[in-house]
């Protein structure tokens, strides 16, 4: 749009008055071409499958994790809690650092980001599990034919 501004100035008495008008000009506008139709163009229709509601399990907690390594594995309490204890801090501080870890049957544990807030670290990873870990190789306990370790030491 194009403005066009005058301004007229008059004395009055020893004070200046000025008047300021601005006028706009209507820009032309565009040719608007007309419209064609289009022949509608059958698009096949899309088959939703119903996804299935994946509820978690409740959080894994410590003492849980011992409890589950006792029973699978046969050994006394008192000897599984400081070893499972110093496994979580290992890894602990390998994730803190950035690591990766390849641990089989759990998988490859890949850091992407890690964050710092006011309360600790927060570490974003992707876990891939490979697919025999998956299935009931890793629900079903294997028995030994000779029993459980002998933890005398």
């Amino acid at each position: 749009m194009a403005r066009a501004t005058t301004s007229t100035r008059s004395k009055t008495a020893g004070t200046k008055k000025t008047t300021t008008k601005t006028t706009r000009k209507a820009a032309p506008k565009a040719p608007v071409a007309p419209k064609t139709a289009k022949p509608a163009t059958k698009v096949a229709p899309v088959v939703v499958q119903e996804s299935t509601l994946v509820v978690s399990a409740p959080d894994l907690k410590k003492v849980d994790l011992v409890d589950m390594v006792v029973e699978r594995s046969g050994i006394k309490k008192k000897f599984a809690k400081p070893a499972i204890e110093a496994a979580l801090a290992v890894l602990g501080e390998a994730l803190a650092e950035g690591r990766s870890l390849n641990l089989r049957p759990l998988g490859k544990v890949k850091v992407l980001k890690s964050k710092e807030v006011s309360n600790g670290t927060v570490i974003t990873t992707r876990v891939r599990q490979p697919l025999e870990t998956a299935g009931a190789a890793a629900t079903a306990p294997k028995d030994d034919a000779q029993g459980p370790a002998d933890t005398s030491d």
